[in-house]
């Protein structure tokens, strides 16, 4: 395995210098681009370099001393922007540039269609380059100024092979019929990128609040509401303005008073003192006339009890195939996909696409007796059967 040492690229710290560059990404059919990002202490990623390396040249721009509206430019152009694990990268993109990639080819995500589970960064230069990553402080701290050459190179590392990598990915998916299947998935991507995060559902991802009666999840939506739109306004993490366990424990006996508020396991001082207190009483009180049901399935049907036992027996199918055809299990379909398609969900994923022939239809034909399964040394198979049996 090559350990390599690379020259660290230009860091823009002047707007026009960045700005004298737009151009020149902008005319090249590939980019590819990473952001090394800090979350812990605000609601909003924050972002502290991003790294850009357009084939002809590299560089680590500085948002802390200009502004990335420029970058607009390049992602609204006709360039596909080459990216890892690009979920974090394109929520930084949309708040720091208002915009996303045109085009979107995210190497995680097409690694998966090779048979690799989810690989990282690192992961894919040993495996395709032969090359291993300097290993850098997964705790640095990115917003320190000035950077350190050490912090630099493992920045840039992150896209100095990408475009290689894409092109050696993209050839391997050509040979293998699923090009057109990791760009599918990688579009998904960039819908979910445009996707804001709704206040009023924000109560749906604490577990404990599915378990609540009807009133108790209108006191949870509430407050979860509250906290997730106060968080947005301080730009902090929802838990430093209440815990989930509050937000639970406020719903289970909704508080008269800040002394009852005081008695809720989670809540302390903090949480209660002065105007804020005042607030989180009268959001409990409002929740309490919500009378707030439980999201229906997009069917509005549930999984008929006799399928219910093939859900677990075509999981268990789906991720013998997935490995018999050199391929991320997550990526054919979910046990959620599964009942999905089951259910007749008129969305379901594996009704669509690629996936209803190379899966949905396959589980269709053994639900409705035309295909059984069967062990053959130790494989699950899914086998259709003579219709003369």
């Amino acid at each position: 395995m090559t350990v390599v040492a690379n020259e660290i690229p230009e860091v823009i710290v002047e707007q026009t210098r960045l700005d004298a560059l737009i151009p020149e990404i902008g005319d090249q059919p590939t980019y590819a681009v990473d952001t090394a990002v800090h979350r812990e202490r605000t609601y909003y990623p924050k972002v502290a370099l991003v790294q850009v390396n357009w084939g002809a040249g590299m560089a680590l721009i500085d948002p802390l001393a200009v502004s990335l509206e420029p970058l607009a430019e390049v992602l609204a152009g006709p360039g596909l922007a080459i990216m890892h694990a690009s979920s974090q990268d394109l929520e930084v993109l949309v708040r720091s540039c208002d915009t996303l990639p045109t085009r979107l080819f995210d190497t995680q995500i097409a690694a998966g269609f090779t048979g690799l589970r989810s690989p990282s960064l690192a992961s894919l230069h040993d495996r395709l380059l032969g090359i291993r990553l300097p290993k850098g402080d997964r705790l640095t701290d990115w917003l320190r100024r000035p950077l350190g050459d050490t912090q630099l190179e493992y920045a840039a590392s992150d896209v100095r092979h990408l475009l290689e990598i894409h092109r050696l990915l993209e050839t391997d998916l050509a040979a293998r019929g699923r090009l057109t299947w990791a760009e599918d998935e990688c579009r998904d991507m960039l819908q979910r990128g445009r996707t804001q995060r709704d206040p009023e559902t924000a109560w749906l991802k604490i577990k404990e609040t599915r378990h609540l009666g009807k009133r108790s999840r209108g006191v949870a939506q509430a407050v979860a509401e509250w906290r997730e739109q106060r968080a947005q306004d301080l730009d902090q993490p929802p838990r430093f303005i209440l815990p989930d366990l509050g937000v639970v424990g406020i719903a289970q006996r909704p508080p008269q008073g800040v002394d009852d508020l005081r008695k809720v396991r989670g809540i302390d001082d903090r949480h209660v003192r002065g105007q804020h207190g005042e607030e989180l009483l009268a959001v409990v009180q409002e929740g309490l006339e919500r009378n707030v049901d439980l999201p229906k399935r997009p069917s509005n049907r549930a999984l008929m009890e006799q399928l219910r036992p093939a859900v677990t027996l075509v999981s268990a199918w789906l991720n013998q195939y997935a490995h018999d055809i050199d391929m991320d299990p997550a990526l054919l379909g979910t046990r959620a996909d599964i009942e999905a398609l089951l259910r007749g969900d008129a969305d379901a994923r594996l009704s669509e696409g690629w996936r209803a022939e190379h899966v949905g239809g396959p589980i269709r034909r053994l639900v409705d007796g035309q295909a059984a399964l069967a062990f053959d040394n130790g494989r699950l198979l899914l086998e259709e059967r003579d219709r003369a049996d």
